[in-house]
């Protein structure tokens, strides 16, 4: 497997985007060249995590349980240079970071339902031990000063819903002697101390307490390394922890999203903007911290998810509701394929008087980003404008899935591009918010120098659309992790952006830079 996932190292690309900066000049987007594994659909490359001083990039490939460990001393020639094997350590790594000569990896457990484990290594692959986790850890990251390792502990229920783990954080803070990890202090932070479901968020699993509902998912962290802020995806929330508590202290309901217009249907044959009547479900993956003169932002990625189990399932299409003629006196129409009736959205809300009719529609994911203050009040959302901006640029490709090419308008009646990842980088003095579209597989960049009117810089595609997925010619698809190195510790000397992509298990470096104006 090794061998033939090393023969397909390097696919040069040669996509280069301009667009005006805040400055009056042009940031440069540049793709430098991609490590590609050749494994379709697999997840064979997913999150990557950057140590300066090897030049080395460590990307979790779920297909093959282990990080691949990418040299990228030279960007635009990136190579395999080994892999950790995991499967000591569980079935299956979700996420990994680095800091300062150490790695850890989160891996689940099979099942999934049992605690997993953080994996420590060195940047050669060496072992330093393991410390265990919460069910499902969905994500871990250093915080900035490097004393503490922390997870997300997503606590995903059975396919049949019998068995639903308590979500929590896992607080690992290490020794002073770094490599014992044994002799490393781990907390658990959970959710037992709070009971009643808080407005704007939701708790709906079915015999669930409130530490079973949650699920966290992603983690930003604060300049100085003392709280951290945790997406709990499928709850519309984001927790706050108290890291030298070790506690959440609290948790800030999203609320919901209307009046924006975006397209509801794959069977209409068209690009279709319309506002419909539905509320939108923020429901961040990624989130991301930015520090400013006025403070602490929060950046997310609102890609929505539903629970679909055998067990329990809340997702309906629109067309399967009965509708409240008061609320939808045009129901009928709504509810036609080709407008709003294909639409997917959740049971578990909507039904305000409880009389088995629906007064309200809830959809997930708001197809956008966010700026947020770190108690929840939203400052920016980029509303439907990266939709319509795909509409216009890919006008026979809009909404695309990310597995399949001729898909157009495929995704309307889902969560549209779904935004999924999100990076924030400072190039030559500006600050640039990075945004990961999983279904049309490229990033967004905006200008984030006022985080309360954000700019749209450009949109940056190394998808062919003409190509085959499964032959790995189509490109990049599904970018799941996005990565900014900053110039100071780039390889090159040189801003880069790293994207993994699930779905054509690439790793795609970008080059970041102001290009000169006259």
């Amino acid at each position: 497997m090794k061998r033939m996932v090393s023969s397909f190292a390097v696919v040069v690309s040669l996509m280069t985007a301009g667009a005006v900066s805040a400055d009056g000049g042009a940031l440069e987007v540049k793709a430098l060249a991609s490590y590609r594994t050749g494994l379709f659909d697999r997840g064979a490359a997913e999150i990557p995590a950057f140590d300066p001083v090897s030049k080395r990039l460590f990307v979790v490939n779920g297909a093959s349980n282990e990080v691949d460990v990418l040299d990228i001393a030279d960007p635009g020639n990136p190579r395999l240079a080994f892999s950790i094997p995991l499967t000591d350590y569980g079935a299956s790594p979700t996420s990994v970071s680095v800091h300062d000569g150490m790695l850890a990896v989160a891996v689940v457990a099979d099942p999934k339902t049992a605690p997993g484990r953080i994996a420590f290594f060195d940047v050669d692959g060496r072992s330093l031990g393991t410390v265990e986790s919460g069910a499902l850890p969905d994500m871990v990251t250093f915080t900035p000063d490097g004393r503490r390792v922390l997870a997300a502990n997503e606590g995903e229920p059975s396919d049949d819903y019998q068995i639903d783990p308590e979500g929590s954080v896992t607080i690992i803070e290490l020794a002073d002697d770094r490599t014992n990890i044994a002799a490393a202090h781990v907390t658990t932070a959970g959710f037992g101390d709070f009971e009643a479901e808080l407005p704007g968020m939701r708790l709906f699993g079915p015999r669930a307490t409130f530490a079973q509902d949650v699920e966290p998912e992603y983690i930003a962290v604060s300049p100085d390394s003392t709280r951290a802020w945790v997406t709990l995806q499928e709850n519309n929330a984001i927790a706050e922890v108290d890291l030298l508590a070790g506690e959440v202290s609290a948790i800030h309901g999203l609320g919901w999203r209307s009046g924006v217009a975006f397209d509801a249907s794959d069977k209409d044959g068209a690009v279709n903007f319309r506002k419909w009547p539905v509320f939108g479900m923020y429901q961040p993956d990624t989130i991301a911290s930015y520090t400013t003169d006025g403070g602490i932002y929060l950046l997310t990625a609102n890609e929505g998810d539903s629970r679909d189990y055998d067990g329990f399932s809340e997702e309906a299409r629109v067309a399967d509701l009965r509708l409240d003629p008061a609320a939808f006196p045009d129901a009928e129409a709504l509810q036609d394929k080709r407008a709003l009736g294909r639409l997917k959205v959740t049971t578990t809300e909507g039904d305000d008087d409880r009389d088995g009719d629906y007064d309200a529609l809830y959809a997930y994911g708001t197809r956008s980003f966010s700026i947020w203050k770190t108690d929840g009040t939203l400052v920016y959302d980029s509303g439907d404008e990266i939709e319509r901006m795909l509409a216009e640029r890919f006008p026979d490709d809009f909404n695309s899935n990310s597995d399949e090419n001729g898909s157009f308008d495929d995704r309307s009646d889902d969560k549209g591009p779904e935004p999924e990842g999100i990076a924030v980088g400072i190039v030559d003095g500006i600050p640039y918010a990075f945004v990961g579209l999983e279904r049309m597989g490229g990033v967004v960049v905006y200008d984030i120098s006022d985080v309360t009117r954000p700019r749209f810089v450009d949109y940056v595609e190394n998808r062919n659309f003409s190509g085959d997925p499964k032959a790995d010619t189509a490109g990049d698809l599904a970018p799941e992790g996005l990565l900014f190195v900053s110039a100071d510790e780039s390889p090159d000397g040189t801003a880069l952006l790293v994207a993994a992509n699930e779905v054509s298990g690439s790793v795609t470096l970008y080059r970041l830079a102001q290009a000169a104006t006259n």
